[in-house]
This record gives C-alpha cells, sequence and structure tokens, in this order.
C-alpha cells in the first residue's frame, strides 16, 4: 500500500475500534467522557492524539477480564503475563484473533525467507506465554513443519536439531548463544546440521549480537518483536535487509511519545512506543504504552515493503537505570562487549548504594584463550574494557574480569542486571 491508502484505511479502522471500545468497555467510556471525546470525534488517524492512553497498570487494575470487549463465550484462548511485580496481565483472544495473530506470524517468517518446505523449532516458551503458541500456529499457517520444544532440555534440543534437520529455530537471542555454547562443548560440527534461519526476540539485543550469533551458529539471525499486551510475538518483524522492523500497521497503528510529556515526537526522534491496536477483538487497546525506548521511520526500505518501520529498542523506560544521576541500558554495555574479540558474549551489571553512594560493578567473561594466570595480562585486558565503557557510558565501574562459563547461564531471558538497591 502507498502511505495514503494505509493512513486511510488505519482511520476507518480506528474510528470502528473506539466505537467498539466505548460501548463494549466500560474502562475506555469512562476514560472518553472525562475527556469529553466520542467516538464521533474520531474520523481520521491524526485523530488519534485525541484518545486516553493505557498502561500496564490499567490493565492490573481491571484484572482479569474488565478490559475485555467481547462477552467470555466469544474468548476462546488466555494468555497472561508471570505477575511477578502484581497481578498477571490477562489477554483475552477471539477466533478472529488468533486467525490474524497466526497470519501476521506467516507474514513475518515470508520475510525471513521462509516457506513450507522449512522445520522450524519453537524453543520460546508454551503455556501462558505468548511466545510458544504464537509461532507455533504461525510456522503451521505457513505450512512449514513445526517442532514444539518450548523452553529448557537443550540436550534434547541439540540432538532434534541434528537428527531431524531442522533449518529454523525460534528463541531468544540469549538462548541461541546458550546453545550455541552447548553444541559447542558437546563437539558437534554445525556443518552437521541444517539450521539457515534464526527468529530472535523476546529481550532486547544488538547487532553486535546478531553477528556473533551468526557466526557461533553458521544462520541468518532475525529479529520479530511483540507483546503479548498487544497481541504477542508479530507485530514487527525485519527483512532481508534487517535495517529496522517493519511494523504489521494495519492491524497495529505505532506512535513515538516523549516518556516524561507523552506528546508525539516526529520519525527519527527516540521516545517511548505506543500501540493502539485496530482490528482486536477480544481485547483491544488505545494508545498502550509499552515503555520500550526506540524511533520508527518511513523512509522506503530496499525490500519494497511500505510499512513503517522501528529500530531496534535501545531499553526500557521503566528498566533504565539511573546510577549517579546518568541514565544507564544494559545495552550500551551489551555493544561494547560484543565489539571486543576478548570477551564472551555474557556479561551482568550489579549495583548497590555504599555510604549513600551508587556503585555499579560490571562483571564480564573473558575468552578462554585470552584467559590468563599473568596478572600484567588481565590488568590490561581490565583497563581496555574499563576505557571504553567509561566513554560509552560516562561513568566509572568497577570491572571484574571472570573465567569463561561462570557467569550463570539461562535457557530463557537472562538476568543482566542486579540492582540490590531495590532489594534492600
Amino acid at each position: 500500500m502507498s502511505r495514503e491508502e494505509m493512513r486511510k484505511l488505519q482511520g476507518e479502522r480506528l474510528h470502528k475500534l473506539v466505537d467498539r471500545v466505548y460501548h463494549n468497555t466500560p474502562f475506555y467510556r469512562q476514560k472518553m467522557q472525562e475527556m469529553d471525546v466520542t467516538p464521533d470525534d474520531i474520523r481520521t488517524i491524526d485523530d488519534i492524539v485525541k484518545l486516553p492512553f493505557t498502561t500496564k497498570q490499567d490493565l492490573r487494575d481491571n484484572y482479569p477480564y474488565g478490559l475485555f470487549a467481547v462477552p467470555m463465550s466469544q474468548i476462546i484462548r488466555l494468555h497472561a503475563s508471570s505477575g511477578t511485580t502484581g497481578n498477571p496481565t490477562v489477554v483475552g483472544y477471539t477466533r478472529k484473533d488468533l486467525s490474524v495473530w497466526s497470519e501476521m506470524i506467516a507474514r513475518c517468517l515470508s520475510a525471513f525467507g521462509a516457506d513450507c518446505n522449512d522445520i522450524f523449532t519453537v524453543a520460546y516458551g508454551y503455556g501462558l506465554f505468548t511466545g510458544g503458541l504464537g509461532l507455533h500456529y504461525g510456522v503451521e499457517h505457513l505450512g512449514a513443519t513445526v517442532i514444539p520444544m518450548s523452553t529448557g532440555n537443550t540436550a534434547k534440543h541439540i540432538q532434534i536439531l541434528k537428527d531431524f534437520g531442522p533449518t529454523a529455530m525460534a528463541c531468544t537471542p540469549s538462548y541461541a548463544l546458550y546453545m550455541a555454547d552447548a553444541i559447542r562443548k558437546a563437539g558437534i560440527p554445525m556443518e552437521e546440521m541444517k539450521l539457515r534461519i534464526g527468529i530472535f526476540g523476546g529481550e532486547p539485543w544488538t547487532d553486535n549480537m546478531r553477528k556473533d550469533i551468526e557466526n557461533k551458529l553458521n544462520i541468518d539471525a532475525y529479529n520479530i518483536y511483540g507483546l503479548s499486551e498487544i497481541m504477542g510475538p508479530g507485530v514487527s518483524h525485519e527483512c532481508e535487509c534487517k535495517n529496522g522492523s517493519h511494523i504489521i500497521e494495519d492491524h497495529f497503528y505505532p506512535e513515538i511519545v516523549s516518556p516524561d510529556t507523552l506528546e508525539p515526537l516526529p520519525f527519527g526522534q527516540q521516545g517511548e512506543l505506543v500501540f493502539t491496536t485496530l482490528t482486536k477483538e477480544g481485547m483491544p487497546l488505545l494508545r498502550y504504552r509499552t515503555k520500550d525506548l526506540c524511533s520508527l521511520t518511513d523512509e522506503p526500505c530496499p525490500c519494497g515493503r511500505t510499512n513503517v518501520r522501528m529500530s531496534r529498542i535501545v531499553g526500557r523506560s521503566d528498566d533504565m537505570l539511573i546510577i549517579r544521576g546518568v541514565n544507564i541500558f544494559p545495552s550500551q554495555v551489551e555493544s561494547v562487549i560484543l565489539e571486543m574479540e576478548e570477551f564472551e558474549p555474557h556479561y551482568q551489571l550489579i549495583v548497590d548504594r555504599i555510604n549513600n553512594l551508587d556503585v555499579l560493578q560490571i562483571l564480564v567473561e573473558v575468552r578462554e584463550s585470552y584467559f590468563s594466570d599473568e596478572i600484567s595480562k588481565m590488568m590490561a585486558l581490565k583497563n581496555k574494557i574499563a576505557y571504553k565503557l567509561h566513554s560509552v557510558l560516562g561513568i566509572s565501574a568497577d570491572i571484574k574480569l571472570v573465567e569463561p562459563s561462570s557467569i550463570a547461564r539461562s535457557e530463557g531471558k537472562t538476568q543482566h542486571v542486579i540492582d540490590k538497591r531495590t532489594l534492600k
């Protein structure tokens, strides 16, 4: 579609969405009445700025079904977050929602070069988490073969990679590196496997991390983005150009707003990503604040797709560390580590407060070929990375070089930050 055609479609769908939630979701009706807005006020996509924002706290306050826009008789599946910081956020899907979701994932997989001849291992978590089932039904919609591995049991996964000949794998990027280490330790040459595509999401990762994964697993690695509240994985996807993720914006309208003022920001400026679900039936959301920080662009992509693209997530406004007045993101540390061949892509930030002063310690694994018993060599290596980290972060940190494989590995999302200030 041309940009004009897309915006016309988005405007039509937004009007229908607003009318639906106004009459079917008491939460939104009250919000709109407080703002003196009616569905008749929303005619074009530009009118979206008149609508209220939605936050994760709103989902928790309306736990479990308060934001559903259809009766439970039309909800055929539920997913939910872990609820580690309060009530879990519950999401409901109608039959049409699941059909749309599967088609979205199939679009993503096609953009990665996959087709019905591929065999996928899906190593995202199944169950209440949206990753496993989301990818599973998308692979089936594409007509490809799916192996529902789920998380854990890495030894079995390696055996299946070797014996079943899958050509694609879907998991978190940190688990992909975990798998690469496990395959290397098992002494299995990558040449014995048929993997060619990796679909990675669920956590932020960098281009340097992509190169590391591609080199270790001998694959093309692609980013897929999504979040349970909006639908699940498949809200956006990379293409063969790997220069940003195309948002499936006929279903999800994106905005970038200032995290501080909530004012919309223009293309190219970094801010908080906001989504409106234009077609979702079960639990449609208006202007949902994702807390993810990135930028958008409508510049043409060489692949020919006209969808707006989002940059990589540089961090989360609620995960950002403020240390001695400086904003720090784990991805900044990761980018430095992955540029240096002396280090493994495994690290941990430990933040504490000593004598009323914030202190930052960064644990970094040294590659086996560079690890030494000679103090002078290790000091030189420590000074080298300390200098680079200081130039990027803007503050000094206590760098601790550790032996290979000494930082705890994870088969899911790796814990890169331990903030002891919040644990006391």
